[in-house]
């Protein structure tokens, strides 16, 4: 069965959210646009979730899954630490696409972490995904909307095209005016390491 399509805009923003949350609520899946490109949201405190999202990407359980959340205080709900480096990359490109690699607390799934001990956090540049963040209270899953290995989606119909079988709902914001993904960064090293190159250059 299809996936169901919203169209947000500022009249539908309050039924698109609404929906979302019931569906994250269920243990769904849903694809949602952010400041790079459009990402599969589930809740990341379920396993169930996280679980039928690697099953809706095909992707290894061994590869880690960000996290996006609505502000930087929200950090501290899922690591453990924040390292001086962290805390100077976080007000230099916050909201931004870099996302940043932290020592995980313990009660994070390990679902989340690929084993690692360590998840993947990042605030985006994106007021309507701040928002949505907000209106859940919860930080969302913020791996691509796409099979693994597939090309990066960059609106609604790419989502559909690769996944609309697969998922429960498909917030459409309009087509992503991203070229690079985020830039990933471990952060939990001095000095940090970038783990892979994107939209910002930490050493600018």
């Amino acid at each position: 069965m299809a996936a169901e399509r919203i169209i947000v805009t500022p009249e539908t923003r309050e039924e698109a959210f609404s929906r979302c949350r019931d569906i994250i609520a269920g243990g769904g899946v849903v694809a949602y646009p952010t400041d790079t490109f459009y990402g599969l949201g589930a809740d990341p405190r379920n396993p169930r979730a996280v679980r039928r999202l690697f099953a809706v990407k095909g992707r290894s359980e061994r590869r880690p899954v960000l996290l996006l959340i609505a502000d930087a205080d929200e950090a501290a709900a899922w690591v453990s630490s924040l390292p001086a480096q962290a805390r100077l990359l976080m007000e230099r490109f916050w909201p931004g696409p870099l996302t940043l690699v932290l020592p995980a607390r313990h009660d994070v799934l390990p679902e989340l972490t690929g084993g690692t001990g360590r998840i993947g956090l990042r605030v985006p540049d994106s007021e309507l995904t701040r928002s949505l963040l907000r209106f859940l209270g919860s930080g969302l899953t913020g791996t691509s909307a796409n099979r693994s290995g597939g090309s990066d989606p960059r609106s609604a119909d790419d989502v559909l095209d690769a996944l609309g079988d697969r998922i429960d709902l498909v917030l459409d914001g309009g087509p992503s005016r991203a070229v690079l993904p985020s830039t990933v960064v471990d952060a939990a090293e001095d000095p940090p390491r970038v783990l892979r190159a994107g939209a910002v250059d930490i050493g600018s």
